[in-house]
């Protein structure tokens, strides 16, 4: 008898997120092993059971959707969700998210990190109350937890979540970043498209500036590029902030705002692949992560990545990123000027970052997740 799986569609309704990428991507990949009859998959199915409200993005979606009625948002999540789960006496629900119903007990939930627990101020104080009483429940009730670095299950297990025995390590792939082609219009838009000052005359397609999130959240440390890109040495080199939030959201936040610092907005996966492309490097400064997508992508489009040695980062990027410490702007813009003067390393590394992010498919991510699947299966 085969293991049948029910996704949590939750997010197919809410606006995309790295999380939800995760989620999309894993269950396609998931869809695509037992299509093909993959031996890791065999004897297991999946559907998605979606929100009235998630309907349109379950489109993109390579495997069966189901709409479940009523409700929508969370009491969809944890009334309509776990009550149809528990009619039905099939399957065993699949959340991807970091949250899933606590009503129900056979389950499988992803907690892609405690960043809650780790930097609160990153979050508002309602998001906080809901996370620190859903996710201890969930990780009581339901069967077994996933996670996406062995950095976050021990930070789970520290948290008193759950004994690591109970926490399975399925790592995201990036090999998503290929399958858009770049849309270079986003560089004449920004006036990026040709490089000056310290990166000119480079010969290795690199632009003049360094690429990173328009985050406010505390746990990202934008504000430490910021003033990185205060400092003289970086005065020839632009910022280019990519995400929703603007000059004035970093502003508010407290944070000077150099003149060379360039707001992007959202991007499409074009743009954003473009930008990439284009770039010196990729910056990110973030003191704790689960996991960090934003480096292994840039990496895989040879995009160098320098990164703080914080969280999963180092565990992820291995020695294919360089480093500098989370709370020294003037090291930053050492390194960063470093590295647009120094052609040869910015190729090595550019190298090694697209050896090192190669590894991550999700593939090979999906092939994880459905051996823990199956033997959880097993083990009934």
């Amino acid at each position: 008898m085969g293991a049948h799986f029910q996704l949590n569609g939750k997010f197919l309704a809410a606006p995309p997120t790295g999380v939800h990428r995760v989620a999309g991507e894993l269950a396609n990949a998931l869809a695509g092993l037992i299509a093909a009859g993959h031996p890791a998959a065999r004897g297991l199915s999946l559907e998605a059971l979606v929100p009235r409200d998630g309907l349109a993005r379950a489109k993109a979606l390579r495997l069966p959707v189901r709409e479940l009625a009523p409700l929508a948002g969370i009491p969809w999540e944890q009334l309509t969700l776990p009550l149809a789960h528990r009619g039905e006496g099939r399957g065993t629900l699949l959340n991807l998210c970091n949250i899933g119903p606590v009503l129900a007990r056979d389950a499988v939930t992803m907690i892609h990190d405690v960043q809650v627990l780790l930097s609160p101020g990153s979050y508002t104080a309602a998001f906080r109350a809901w996370y620190r009483l859903v996710q201890p429940a969930l990780a009581r009730r339901h069967r077994l937890l996933l996670t996406v670095s062995a950095y976050s299950r021990a930070q789970i297990v520290a948290a008193g979540l759950a004994p690591p025995e109970r926490i399975a390590v399925v790592p995201n792939g990036v090999d998503h970043v290929l399958a858009t082609p770049a849309d270079p219009a986003i560089l004449a838009r920004l006036d990026l498209n040709s490089g000056t000052g310290l990166a000119s005359g480079m010969g290795l397609n690199a632009g003049g500036y360094v690429l990173a999130l328009a985050n406010t959240q505390a746990h990202k440390n934008v504000g430490l590029l910021l003033r990185a890109f205060a400092r003289p040495e970086l005065a020839d080199l632009k910022l280019v902030l990519f995400g929703a939030q603007d000059r004035a959201a970093f502003v508010r936040a407290g944070h000077p705002v150099p003149a060379n610092a360039v707001f992007a907005g959202r991007t499409s996966d074009g743009e954003l692949r473009a930008l990439m492309e284009q770039a010196l490097c990729l910056a990110f400064p973030s003191t704790t992560e689960g996991f960090g997508l934003p480096p292994l992508e840039a990496m895989l489009l040879g995009c160098p990545a320098i990164v703080a040695p914080c969280g999963a980062l180092p565990e992820v990027c291995g020695g294919a990123a360089l480093t500098a410490p989370e709370d020294d702007p003037a090291a930053w813009a050492g390194l960063i000027a470093a590295l647009a003067r120094d052609s040869a390393l910015r190729a090595a590394l550019a190298r090694a970052g697209r050896q090192r992010a190669a590894g991550f498919t999700w593939q090979r991510s999906a092939i994880v997740l459905a051996e823990v699947l199956g033997s959880l299966h097993l083990r009934g």
